[in-house]
């Protein structure tokens, strides 16, 4: 998975470059449950950015905060 960057505007810049591009996601929800996701990322807000998940019976999205990166409750990476 992505490297944890140490600020919040790296951490933005670095959701900007993956804009349009596939991703893989692993959320950590709390006590040892953890999902996998992949899509694409849609858009990036001031404080939050929009995943729209790879799913073919829904159009499902999925919004995470730069700090859920910041603190390693999200860990994104490029899809290969």
């Amino acid at each position: 998975m992505r490297e944890q960057a140490s600020t919040l505007d790296e951490v933005k810049s670095k959701i900007l470059e993956l804009k349009g591009k596939g991703v893989e996601m692993e959320v950590n929800h709390g006590r040892k449950k953890i999902s996998h996701y992949t899509g694409v990322v849609e858009d990036a807000y001031h404080s939050v950015f929009v995943v729209k998940l790879d799913n073919a019976t829904t159009n499902e999205k999925m919004s995470c905060s730069y700090s859920d990166i910041l603190c390693g409750d999200v860990k994104i990476a490029k899809k290969q």
